[in-house]
């Protein structure tokens, strides 16, 4: 099939078919004319990868887990660190989103926020 089926196929644009190509996540056959074929293991491993995305895995770990998904040898364990990690790291960073929203409410809440130019949001942020 073409990239344009493969998008269709697998939820994904062409755009990041294409980059996910260039990062070596898939690797379609190609036709003399340099046309890319994608077969029907490519869609699946570019759903795996779509899927992948939406739990926010960064795309080395995508990677490394397409790697894993095709060896029949793999560990479980390893497959395991990988995903408890990510858990670790996205805690980390609702952590610290939740800390930005409360620094941001606070500023909001010292604003007046009407027709004056005085404007705590606006001197923190020039600090």
């Amino acid at each position: 099939m073409n990239i344009g089926e493969a998008a269709a196929a697998s939820g994904l644009s062409t755009k990041a078919i294409r980059r996910y190509e260039e990062g070596g996540l898939i690797q379609p056959r190609r036709l003399p004319n340099g046309y890319r074929v994608y077969s029907e293991a490519d869609v699946v491993a570019l759903r795996f990868t779509r899927h992948a995305r939406e739990l926010a895995f960064p795309l080395a770990e995508v990677k490394r887990l397409l790697e894993l998904w095709r060896d029949r040898g793999r560990a479980s364990a390893e497959v395991r660190s990988i995903a408890l990690q990510h858990v670790a790291a996205l805690e980390a960073k609702a952590a610290s989103l939740q800390t930005i929203a409360g620094s941001l409410r606070h500023l909001a809440s010292a604003c007046h926020g009407d027709s004056r130019p005085d404007c705590p949001i606006l001197e923190e942020l020039a600090r």
